[in-house]
């Protein structure tokens, strides 16, 4: 199924080059595959994983490696935020 996969801010840095500017791109993944699967071939360190949203839907640590997508469904990940 396909899904949109977006990552903000230093993230943008995991996905494929031509997709750094849009920082979204389409994917292919398996009806069953949880948020960590999805994530898993993009590298992306564990502590820089922090705002999870599926459509808009925050979804929290503890579920993230049971939580599955529908096709069409939207995951955007932001990193961890400082600022001043």
């Amino acid at each position: 199924m396909k899904i949109t996969f977006k990552l903000f801010a230093s993230l943008t840095e995991y996905l494929p080059q031509q997709a750094r500017y849009t920082n979204v791109i389409e994917l292919d993944v398996a009806p069953d595959a949880s948020i960590s699967q999805i994530i898993e071939p993009f590298g992306l360190p564990e502590k820089m994983v922090h705002l999870v949203l599926i459509n808009g839907t925050y979804i929290a640590p503890e579920n993230r490696m049971t939580q599955t997508l529908k096709e069409g469904d939207a995951l955007a990940i932001w990193p961890p935020i400082a600022g001043g």
